[in-house]
Parts: C-alpha cells; structure tokens; sequence
C-alpha cells in the first residue's frame, strides 16, 4: 500500500512536468526573423546616397532606428528594389537579404563588437549594380533587452534541470509523507 501511494506521488509530478515543459520552452527560434548571408560584395562603387528610382536602383534608403546599440537590431528599408537585394556594412553587421517588392526591408543585427560612432550601410538591388548608401550610428554597450515578457524563455538545459528538481521535490515530499505516516499507525 505505501508503495503504491509513493509511486502514485511520484506519477503525479511526472504529468506536473511534463505538461508544463511545453510552455517553459516555447521561445522563438529565430528572433531575427531571418539568417544572414554573411560575407560583403566587393568592387562595388557607391553613388552617394539615393541610387535610381522605379526599379532603377535602390534609392529612399532609410533606417530605423538611426542611433542603434551593439549587438540590437535595426530596420533598414529601400525602394526600386523590385526583385529583392542585399544590405552590408563592413565590420557592422553581415551581408543581409532585402525583400522584393516596391518597398524592399531588411532586419539586420549589428555585432557585438562592432566599433561606435558613425557608420555607411550599402544597399544594392539583385537586377542592377548601382549602389545606394545610408548612413547610422552605433551606441556602446547593449541595448535593454525589452518587449512582450517571455521572449527570452529559459534554455534546453535550464528546462531539464527545472524539471529534474520539481520532480526530486514531488519524490521527496512522497517519501516524507510515507515516513510520516508510519509511526502513527504504531501507536494506534
């Protein structure tokens, strides 16, 4: 009888778990929306700020935000780039693709290491050569890391050893309360 209610106890916080692993480990894969290309064109020319217009190249270049922290992210945006394109800046974040469209955007994430002060984003279109560039601010230090609570969850790790712990507690409090009970049944 005393095993079967430990090993019920001890099933109970096995369902406990393993039904609450689920939502302990449901964070986005991918915060950044997307995986860089890596790498820089080279021999490209730039034209000095807007490019061509209606397809003819990327111009209205713009980023959001302006001043950006180490290691955050910054949009960047581009018309004329109807087929898609790429994004760069050497040293600052990699090459990153531009959506197709009339207006074409971009996510990139500037490295960690990545110098402050004032930078040049390059932006060129996949049908055309001519180059447009915008340029940005990188802020020392890390940015807050803020937004809807839960979008950084706990690893893979932190999730095993969580519930290695809560199930050890369910175990343990099964047993104490088996021991407990004992010395009473002696005396009655």
């Amino acid at each position: 009888m005393r095993v079967l209610r430990a090993l019920t106890v001890a099933a109970a916080a096995v369902v406990a778990v393993g039904l609450s692993t689920p939502f302990a480990t449901a964070n986005p894969s991918d915060p950044l929306g997307g995986a860089p290309l890596g790498g820089s064109p080279s021999g490209q020319g730039g034209n000095g700020g807007n490019g061509g217009n209606g397809g003819n190249g990327p111009s209205n270049v713009t980023v959001n935000p302006y001043s950006v922290h180490q290691g955050s992210t910054m949009q960047v945006s581009a018309a004329g780039c109807r087929h898609g394109g790429t994004v760069w800046s050497a040293g600052n974040f990699p090459q990153t693709n531009l959506s197709a469209g009339s207006i074409g955007f971009a996510t990139v994430r500037i490295f960690n290491h990545a110098s402050p002060g004032n930078h040049t984003l390059s932006v060129k279109c996949h049908d055309n050569s001519l180059v447009a560039t915008h340029r940005f601010t990188i802020l020392r230090g890390n940015g807050a890391q803020g937004g809807i609570g839960g979008s950084f969850g706990p690893s893979t790790a932190e999730t095993a050893i969580g519930s290695g712990l809560v199930g050890a507690a369910a175990l343990g409090a099964g047993v104490h309360v088996m021991r407990r009970r004992r010395p009473l049944r002696g005396r009655a």
